[in-house]
């Protein structure tokens, strides 16, 4: 048995890349094996060039190269099933999560957001692109192809934007539009001129462009299902005045008020008291609405993201769905206020002031809801403001009402 000396391995190392084998894990295996085969069979005597030559060809049957080949293929087959089993995986999660998402946001329980955007989110950046890698494989088109990536760009767009919409999130609407422009301008011309040259796929072709011309034309007029824009400024109109009465009636000086006896005083400073309250509800909850831009009015406010749903409950209420301390503070203060008001008055009852527990609809057989859940939980931006100002134009009213008694 003889030993290779450090030039005659070197030699067969370059002698493996000249060939083709590029993959240095390979060219280090293949190197090991060539040296012990050369050790144990080789003389003394024999050529060291010849005999390498011998025992190279043991190796493949046309040359070296096709053992690099034979490599790649077998990688690009584990990567090949690694992706197919992340694709599946992924589309089962998506699947499995949005399902469970969709039910949480139907059943108004806490935790929707959280799976429908995970879902979401893993279908645009995971299950889509691996797919697109996975169907331009099938094809050698280059027009099928760009067929392919357009609708891969599509389902992404349209995921998202309907993303941003359920979370209330600006942009939305125009990556809706973007989506079904691409799917109406690229896509389907591309589709349907590329489809209707081959005999054997034209009818599909043009039964497939009628179903998407539907689908596009029925995505497209749910962009549009929204109130009349004379509707909707009707209520915006209605918030302005509600919110400007709210303030002005809040601008009450109390030292411009007769104080003639120690329980009209108390009202007065627990009308304040309560007013302070609600501005800092109010105050905190619009703080918490990620604006385009600062210093918006309270009105402004409402039009633009008025249908903010999560950003209202998440800021209000806590993980546990517990009103946060600001609303049970208010809560505390309403029915010191109305005890106040019936001890001053004589009142029986005062309905706007009531803080106690109802059923949701009035249905005794439904859920018995909280104060804080009746008038504050899953409702939009714009109602909770609504529903704070008319508190405060109750309580000024209330206050004027019993004093003047």
């Amino acid at each position: 048995m003889i030993q290779l000396s450090h030039e005659q391995v070197a030699f067969i190392l370059e002698d493996l890349k000249a060939n083709g084998i590029h993959s240095e894990e390979l060219q280090l295996s293949l190197l090991d094996h060539i040296c012990c085969m050369i050790e144990e069979e080789m003389t003394p005597e024999q050529d060291f060039v010849n005999f390498y030559q011998k025992v190279v060809p043991r190796f493949f049957k046309r040359d070296l190269r096709e053992i690099q080949e034979e490599t790649d293929l077998l990688l690009t087959f584990k990567h090949y099933y690694a992706m197919k089993k992340v694709m599946l995986i992924s589309g089962t999660f998506t699947a499995f999560l949005f399902v469970i998402g969709a039910f949480f946001k139907s059943m108004h329980w806490p935790g929707a957001s959280f799976f429908i955007v995970i879902s979401i989110t893993v279908l645009s950046f995971l299950f889509l692109p691996i797919l697109f890698v996975f169907k331009a494989r099938e094809v050698s088109a280059k027009r099928d192809i760009i067929t392919i990536g357009i609708a891969t760009v599509f389902g992404i767009l349209i995921s998202l934007s309907a993303l941003f919409k359920i979370m209330h999130w600006p942009g939305a609407n125009v990556m809706w539009l973007s989506s079904l422009g691409i799917l109406f301008f690229l896509f389907l011309p591309i589709f349907f001129f590329g489809g209707i040259r081959n005999a054997e796929t034209k009818v599909n072709t043009i039964v497939s462009s009628i179903l998407i011309l539907v689908a596009c034309g029925i995505l497209f007029s749910l962009t549009s299902l929204r109130n009349s824009k004379w509707t909707g400024e009707s209520i915006h109109h209605i918030d302005d005045l509600l919110q400007s009465s709210a303030q002005l009636s809040n601008e009450i000086n109390p030292s411009s008020i007769s104080k003639d006896s120690a329980s009209i005083q108390m009202i007065h400073e627990s009308s304040n008291i309560i007013c302070q309250n609600i501005k800092l509800v109010k105050d905190h909850l619009i703080s918490k609405i990620p604006t385009d831009e600062f210093g918006l009015k309270e009105g402004e406010i409402i039009r633009t993201y008025g249908e903010n749903l999560e950003t209202p409950y998440q800021t209000l209420f806590n993980e546990a769905g517990k009103p946060i301390q600001g609303l049970v503070s208010l809560k505390q203060e309403l029915k010191s206020y109305e005890k106040l008001i019936k001890r001053q008055t004589g009142m029986v009852s005062i309905p706007f002031l009531e803080t106690k527990d109802t059923h949701r609809y009035g249905d005794p057989q439904e859920q018995l809801l909280t104060w804080e859940e009746t008038n504050f939980s899953h409702v939009t931006l714009a109602v909770i403001l609504r529903n704070l100002n008319l508190l405060m134009l109750n309580v000024r009213m209330v206050e004027k009402i019993s004093t003047n008694s």
